[in-house]
């Protein structure tokens, strides 16, 4: 048995020798994603760098979210900031474009240029690798960009120039909108400044330091070089003139900051202080190899081996560092702050200047000290490329964690969506906590797991995001907020992510003090809150519709009718139905009871990937990449290709992973199936092509499915390697046979963190026909039935004369307590035992109850008996999404709140709302008016102009009303308003309103130019 350790240590010998020397980057092609919909950009950036270097193609719109789309031909310039595959247009500050000829300065109008300087450019003159980005322009000027950490790098090579000058432009009103800016000129070489917009970030300021390696002559067609001349002439963009009385190139070095121009100093004297480009495009280059030797992959194709590595690339651009190279960031408070382990250097006097002078010992503290990062798109990365940066880059994993500690103690709460030190709030959960908690799960130390935990409670304690009804019901209802289904799922396992943290820390202190929680009053707490978040865990099953088998949303305490799981509503974040009906990562096996047993679990499994891939609802761009209504192309579907591991049948897993990985990923400009979303697009594609991939972060197990490559080794940062081989995996052999853990077989579908941090060799036999004898146990996931869900109660909302009010729950077993008088249920309240009528009013409260489980939360439930006879003719056709209560929505009394999505608004989108009620006897009016939403973030405003005629035949109309209600239209949140109007009393039997929209949508706002909507929830006539 000597003999195959001694070989074994002799393959990893070589294999390590083999991955410091090769080229990686070979293997990368920038360019995956920077077509369909994966909104990618090519330019030049280091790895999870501050500078992401790049040209710009777009000015706005969704699919130029990352400033380049591969199907333009115009390049406006060479911006610093981008995002990598995210779904709402920012960044691409600081724009800097070459030029050749006379300066366009006819193009100047107010102070300010146009797109002028804009150039055409193809695809056949282009190169882009990590680290570097070239084109050649249209008018022959050849653009090469590189970058460090802090400092992008311009090299520009002009051709002879006729008359003999060159020109650079410095745009900073580019893209989004502007709010401040300063250009002051430092010397004939150097420009300083910074830049203040609003867009996703709403208050972003980008300071920069650019110098040139030449002197510029003139500036804005003027030889005055003062800071306050030139701010009378161009305070956003400014045009640069150079001699070129010959070929020449000019290259520009642009540091930035978010802190101070005296920061982007440090950034530029620390980083680049020389000029020497192709040194620092080596020096790129040579740091992009060191992070992608992390994986080492062999025995694919080319097509895989270039698919994997542009992916692993794609993983290591964001999250981006925040701090200078001094430290100091800006904080969540708006402050700044000093990071620990950055000690400052007194500076040395030379020369009569003030300069760094290197330090080795302070270079070492650096390398070891804390980052600050931003641009955490949390939504999409927790669920693979976190845990990814848990197995290669632990360092930085405690560095994002550190973050998160430091937003939460600096801003109030850990982040959701974090962008350049600013809370957008786009997407839903805290899935924050599910870095942590994976962190934690996996013994990752480095940061503190009682402040972590302390930051996690408080933000599942909030109020916000329909928090405050999820703690109240145990899910979000319809009328709390939209995306209610998405949001309590999400939250329900964001819950058991703070439960595992908690559980963490408790047996670590009580195996530490040997103490139990009667004698320990932390030990106590720790206790209570586990038992709580267990059960919040089990939230999912309060919005799962045992009849139709689909998580469904409700209101007023019964499912939504009617229902169509593949129907696109906002009731759903980014999906449907069919998707969301899976994410339970936390408790498979009680998903699975629920769905009826294994057998029936899979089949609701076949169908998703069978049925009909054609969608229902309202457009989302973001649901691409069906199969059956699997989508692959946004991330709640990720995980569910895994689930077959968990019903027994793996084989079924290694399936669809495999058709995933062939059909989804391409080595070409559209070879994202969706957007890549920082990240996320591609760590499935890294994970699920070495073989595993995390269906539950917070779980240390890896649930396996079809490796591509032969072989696949981690490079860890502990020295060890660990290494899946399947030396006969084939485009036809993706079937596991059997595996094999260092010899030994492993007998359940998953590996752990524990075996890979270890080392070892995973080898599995792959064939081309499904086995049912490769492991011996399936996967498991525990069951948290700790509690009831509620009951479902079902009547109309409102009726006319009678309704039947029907109760029924999920658990059959269970009792049904009910009031009918607004008091709170008790296991003492009345029993329900059969559907029963009520005639007036009603708040009927209902709760669950067995003996041995907690009582269900409590489902509260309001059915109004209308107040009047009246109908109503719509003359104009609300849209599907927003259809109201009913029909007659806008006379049943039923009022909607400031969420849109709430049910109760009817929607009108492009055209006036117009509507004939019928209060079917001549009635005296005296006052008219109706109750309408603005959210002008979500295209909504109130109505320009309301019209009120009224008539007895229905044919003839006297106006009684006409006003335009006075409401500011930059009014962005949701806020309901009522406007009446005292008429002179008329009889009158027939009422027709109109209201007018405010036409196109205003030039200030992100939709300028298209149609607004108008909602509206009541109509009033007294």
């Amino acid at each position: 048995m000597r003999p195959i350790p001694i070989l074994l240590a002799v393959v990893i010998f070589v294999s390590s020798i083999f991955a410091q020397t090769r080229d990686y980057t070979r293997w990368v092609n920038p360019f995956i994603g920077t077509g369909g919909h994966g909104h990618t950009f090519p330019g030049a950036t280091m790895p999870f760098g501050m500078v992401q270097l790049s040209p710009d193609t777009r000015i706005d719109n969704w699919d130029g979210s990352s400033g380049y789309h591969y199907s333009d031909d115009i390049i406006y310039g060479f911006s610093h900031t981008h995002l990598s595959g995210t779904g709402i247009p920012d960044g691409a500050d600081i724009l800097f474009m070459p030029t050749v000829g006379g300066p366009q300065f006819d193009a100047i109008a107010g102070g300010e240029w146009e797109n002028s300087y804009a150039s055409k450019f193809s695809h056949a003159n282009e190169k882009a690798e990590p680290g570097y980005y070239s084109v050649r322009l249209e008018d022959q000027v050849f653009a090469e960009l590189t970058a460090t950490n802090r400092v992008g790098l311009h090299r520009y090579t002009f051709p002879k120039a006729n008359p003999p000058f060159v020109n650079i432009t410095l745009n900073l009103k580019w893209r989004d909108k502007p709010l401040d800016a300063q250009i002051k000129v430092a010397s004939d070489t150097r420009l300083e400044g910074f830049r203040r917009s609003s867009s996703w970030a709403k208050n972003q300021t980008v300071y920069f330091v650019a110098e040139f390696s030449k002197p510029f002559k003139d500036i804005c067609g003027t030889t005055a070089m003062s800071t306050a001349e030139i701010e009378d002439v161009c305070k956003y963009v400014v045009g640069l003139r150079f001699d070129a009385k010959d070929q020449t190139e000019v290259l520009v070095k642009v540091a930035i900051s978010y802190v101070s121009i005296e920061g982007a100093r440090k950034n530029l004297e620390a980083e680049l202080p020389g000029w020497d480009f192709d040194k620092v495009r080596a020096d790129a280059k040579a740091a992009w190899n060191k992070e992608l030797s992390k994986i080492d992959v062999s025995g694919g194709t080319d097509e895989q081996t270039t698919n994997f590595y542009s992916a692993l690339y794609h993983t290591m651009i964001q999250p981006n560092v925040f701090n200078d190279v001094d430290g100091r960031y800006l904080g969540h408070d708006r402050k700044i702050h000093q990071l620990p382990g950055y000690e400052v250097q007194k500076p040395a006097r030379k020369q009569g200047l003030n300069v760094q002078l290197p330090s080795k010992a302070l270079a070492n503290a650096r390398a070891s000290a804390s980052e600050q990062y931003t641009v955490f798109s949390l939504w999409d990365t927790f669920r693979a490329a976190h845990p990814l940066y848990t197995i290669i880059d632990q360092k930085r994993t405690v560095d994002y964690i550190n973050t998160f500690i430091r937003i939460y103690e600096q801003g109030g709460r850990l982040p959701v969506w974090e962008l350049w030190g600013e809370e957008t709030d786009t997407m839903i959960g805290y899935h924050s906590v599910s870095v942590i908690a994976d962190a934690m799960a996996k013994g990752i130390k480095g940061f503190d797991y009682d402040k972590a935990y302390a930051a996690a409670k408080h933000s599942a304690m909030m109020d916000h995001h329909g928090l405050a009804a999820y703690k109240k019901r145990g899910y979000v209802s319809g009328e709390d907020d939209n995306e209610s289904v998405s949001k309590t799922l999400e939250y329900a396992y964001n819950d058991w992510c703070i439960m595992s943290m908690g559980a963490i820390l408790f047996n670590t202190r009580s195996f530490a003090t040997g103490k139990k929680p009667e004698n320990d009053p932390y030990l106590k707490s720790l206790s209570d809150d586990i038992d709580y978040f267990r059960r919040r865990a089990g939230n999912f099953e309060n919005l799962f519709d045992p009849e139709t088998r689909f998580f469904r949303p409700k209101r007023n305490g019964g499912f939504i009718k009617p229902f169509a799981p593949q129907e696109v509503t906002f009731h759903f974040t980014e999906g449907n139905s069919w998707q969301y009906s899976f994410f339970v990562p936390h408790d498979v096996s009680r998903l699975m009871q629920l769905m009826g047993g294994e057998k029936k679990f899979v089949e609701k499994l076949d169908e998703l990937f069978t049925t009909e891939s054609k969608l229902s609802g309202r457009e989302q761009p973001d649901i691409t990449g069906l199969m059956g209504q699997y989508a692959h192309g946004n991330e709640p579907s990720h995980h569910i290709a895994y689930l077959y591991n968990y019903a027994g049948e793996p084989w079924e897993t290694q399936h669809r992973v495999r058709k995933i990985l062939d059909e989804f990923y391409k080595n070409a400009p559209d070879g994202l199936i969706g957007n890549e979303d920082c990240g996320q697009m591609s760590a499935w594609y890294v994970l699920s092509a070495s073989g595993f991939y995390p269906l539950a972060p917070g779980d240390k197990r890896y649930n396996l499915g079809a490796p591509l490559f032969k072989q696949v080794t981690f490079n860890l940062e502990n020295g060890k390697k660990f290494i899946v081989r399947a030396p006969n995996v084939s485009s036809t052999n993706f079937y596991i046979n059997s595996a094999k853990w260092n010899g030994q077989r492993q007998a359940v579908p998953y590996i752990t963190q524990d075996q890979i941090a270890s080392g070892g060799v995973l080898l599995l036999d792959m064939t081309s026909a499904p086995s049912e004898n490769a492991f011996q146990y399936a996967s498991t996931s525990s069951v948290y039935q700790e509690g009831l869900p509620v009951p479902i109660v079902d009547a109309d909302r409102v009726f006319k004369d009678t309704t039947t009010v029907s109760m029924s729950s999920a658990v059959p077993r269970a009792e049904i307590r009910y009031t009918l008088d607004g008091s709170e249920p008790t296991r003492n309240s009345l029993l329900y035992a059969a559907p029963f009528p009520i005639g007036k009013t009603t708040n009927v409260k209902a709760a669950a109850f067995i003996s041995s489980l907690h009582p269900s939360q409590i489902v509260d439930a309001t059915f109004t008996k209308r107040s009047n006879d009246w109908t109503v003719k719509l003359n104009s056709e609300f849209n599907s999404q927003y259809p109201g209560s009913s029909y007659d929505a806008i006379i049943d009394g039923l009022r909607g709140n400031q969420n849109f999505a709430a049910g109760e608004w009817q929607g009108y989108w492009g055209k006036p709302f117009e509507a004939v009620i019928d209060l079917q006897r001549e009635t005296e009016i005296a006052e008219v008016g109706g109750s309408f939403l603005q959210s002008a973030r979500s295209w909504i405003w109130m109505p320009d102009r309301l019209s009120f005629e009224v008539s007895n035949d229905a044919v003839s109309y006297t106006s009684i009303a006409d006003w335009k209600p006075a409401f500011p239209q930059t009014e962005m949140n949701g806020t309901p308003q009522e406007f009446l109007k005292t008429v002179t009393p008329i009889k009158a039997r027939y009422v027709r309103v109109r209201a007018y929209n405010i036409g196109k949508i205003p030039a200030w706002h992100v939709g300028a130019g298209g149609d607004p909507w108008i909602f509206v929830d009541e109509i009033f006539i007294r």
